[in-house]
């Protein structure tokens, strides 16, 4: 299914998006998110800067870049959380932008050794928390 940019929750960037995430940062092909909701501690997303629906979809060159850009932010969330390992996700059923879900897993942390939910509804921090979270990967970032 590829998605109409019209209705792409990240090419509006509108208020459904802000009401789940907050951009960190633009980086050279991509935009990074936090989620607001931090069951995952430290839960990211990367999304490609236009409207591409897949992957496969992108030059050699942006497809490197964008997976740069990928690495950059799991570095740095990786200095910042220190996981035990960190999931990608892919999934583009019903919104076809790329972009990648990076979630942090720790031993005894939620759904350690299965899948993480896309959206448990768990944990929300304060903006002063979350704030703490972005200046914590920004100093990882660069």
């Amino acid at each position: 299914m590829k998605s109409d940019p019209k209705e792409c929750l990240y090419c509006q960037n509108n208020e459904t998006l802000h009401n789940l995430m907050i951009e960190i940062a633009q980086l050279s092909v991509s935009r990074v998110f936090l989620f607001k909701e931090q069951t995952y501690h430290g839960r990211c997303l990367v999304a490609y800067k236009d409207h591409v629906n897949d992957l496969n979809e992108l030059s050699d060159v942006d497809r490197n870049a964008f997976m740069e850009d990928v690495v950059r932010v799991t570095r740095a969330m990786d200095k910042a959380f220190n996981p035990e390992k960190i999931n990608y996700g892919a999934y583009s059923d019903k919104l076809s932008h790329l972009h990648f879900h990076l979630v942090p897993k720790y031993v005894d942390g939620p759904d350690y050794g299965g899948l993480f939910q896309m959206n448990p509804g768990k944990v929300y921090l304060s903006d002063a928390e979350n704030q703490a979270l972005i200046d914590t990967i920004k100093a990882n970032l660069y």
